[in-house]
């Protein structure tokens, strides 16, 4: 199952609709958006009605978080998360949220396999390593692994200061692609 990975669309509804007919096509039914949609009518009016499967969304730093989080209530198919939101997909444990800080923040509980965010518009890939911490060594001679977490900004799919971007990411497979828009 592939879930394809949005941020900072900011109300570009050209780049979003052709990034959602591709997505449509590749028969994608689960989306994560990481923040900075903007207006509610973005969600209501657009995505919604563009998108027919699963929608997950945190807050950005643009936009009425109370009405934006009003509106996202009235869709089942839209699930609101706040901040941060947590999915377990494949096996593999998903974190998103909005801000490069906070997606540290989760990499570092060792909680996640994955965390995505936006905010900076750049698309980025990183992996933190994670010592395990606060365990018990019930047996000495036993070795704790290092734990290496993704971080994954998908860009932004409005265009603003980089090109026009998304991911998708196949958590049976653990496969991340960066698509840019333009080239779909």
């Amino acid at each position: 199952m592939k879930i394809a990975i949005i941020s900072d669309t900011h109300d570009n509804l050209a780049t979003a609709e052709k990034a959602l007919k591709w997505i449509k096509r590749q028969e994608i039914s689960l989306l994560i958006h990481c923040g900075d949609l903007c207006a509610p009518t973005f969600l209501t009016q657009f995505l919604v009605k563009k998108f027919s499967g699963e929608i997950h969304l945190v807050y950005g730093n643009v936009g009425d978080r109370r009405l934006l989080q009003e509106r996202a209530k009235s869709f089942s198919k839209v699930k609101f998360y706040g901040d941060a939101g947590r999915l377990k997909i494949g096996g593999k444990r998903i974190g998103f949220t909005h801000r490069p800080e906070e997606a540290q923040k989760m990499a570092k509980t060792g909680r996640f396999d994955i965390v995505f965010y936006g905010h900076t518009h750049k698309p980025w890939e990183d992996r933190l390593k994670i010592k395990p911490s606060g365990l018990k060594i019930l047996n000495k001679n036993k070795k704790l692994k290092v734990k290496s977490v993704c971080l994954v900004n998908p860009g932004t799919l409005a265009g603003m200061f980089y090109k026009a971007t998304f991911a998708i990411y196949d958590p049976e497979t653990d496969k991340l692609e960066l698509k840019i828009v333009e080239k779909l």
